[in-house]
């Protein structure tokens, strides 16, 4: 069974944590994915960075953009992980954009992300009839997980062909803007996390966008099984160092 499929069978509410590889420094990766693990985080999201990152806010871009002139690439990822699950066993995910996904080559992309222990890829920019009708057969090939995005704005038709595609969990984004953190949920989105859970759907959904402490995770886990939480950790790296993430994972469960 897949790592992610294992984490969420389990009786507890899970937090995600994103972070952008190759910062603060080109050489912090697995460093920062061992402290988080042993700060009791459930699962990781290895950003990937872009240098076009549309559906990410400012705080996660400005990640992005410092990654990629540390020198940070798809192979020198994998280069940095290669030994991996040698000490980590919690799932971890790649997130990225389909461009740079497609330039390394989608088969070999997937096949090396099996080969090191990488559970499941989340490319918000890939749309799920592509994926279904192209790429679903490579995915399942390398027993990766494929996790898709839904907004308040996605209508119940295509949320259930997502569910009927989906093999993992749905990444809920609480809202339609982009990613950022925010001090607590209104009543739109608070209704909007009780109609997806209402639906009852067979894959049990992640909320992401806006979860930067304890009320906020309380509040997204609610209705769901778990919460994301990438800008609001990418701002506390930026300011107090891959050192302290212990203090930070204390915050918010």
């Amino acid at each position: 069974m897949n790592r992610i499929n294992k984490k969420l069978s389990e009786d507890k509410k899970l937090l995600s944590i994103y972070f952008t590889a190759g910062y603060p420094n080109l050489n912090d990766t697995v460093s920062i994915i061992k402290s988080l693990e042993e700060n009791g985080v459930d699962m990781i999201e290895i950003g990937l960075p872009f240098s076009d990152p549309l559906a990410d806010g400012p705080t996660i871009q400005d990640s992005s953009t410092k990654a990629l002139k540390n020198g940070m690439t798809s192979q020198l990822l994998f280069n940095q992980l290669k030994d991996i699950r040698a000490t980590v066993s919690i799932p971890l995910l790649i997130m990225g954009y389909f461009n740079p996904i497609l330039q390394y080559g989608v088969e070999d992309f997937c096949k090396t992300c099996a080969q090191i222990g990488i559970d499941g890829l989340i490319i918000p920019d890939l749309p799920v009839d592509v994926y279904h009708e192209k790429y679903q057969a490579i995915f399942e090939k390398y027993g990766l997980i494929n996790v898709f995005l839904i907004t308040p704005q996605t209508s119940d038709e295509r949320i259930r062909f997502i569910d009927s595609v989906s093999q993992g969990f749905i990444y809920m984004v609480s809202s339609a803007s982009t990613t950022g953190a925010q001090k607590g949920f209104g009543p739109e989105q608070t209704e909007y996390f009780k109609r997806i859970a209402a639906m009852n759907l067979k894959n049990p959904q992640i909320v992401g966008f806006g979860i930067s402490n304890h009320e906020t995770f309380k509040q997204a886990t609610e209705h769901a099984k778990g919460a994301i939480i990438g800008s609001a950790f990418i701002k506390y790296l930026t300011q107090k160092g891959i050192h302290t993430i212990s203090n930070f994972t204390s915050l918010i469960k």
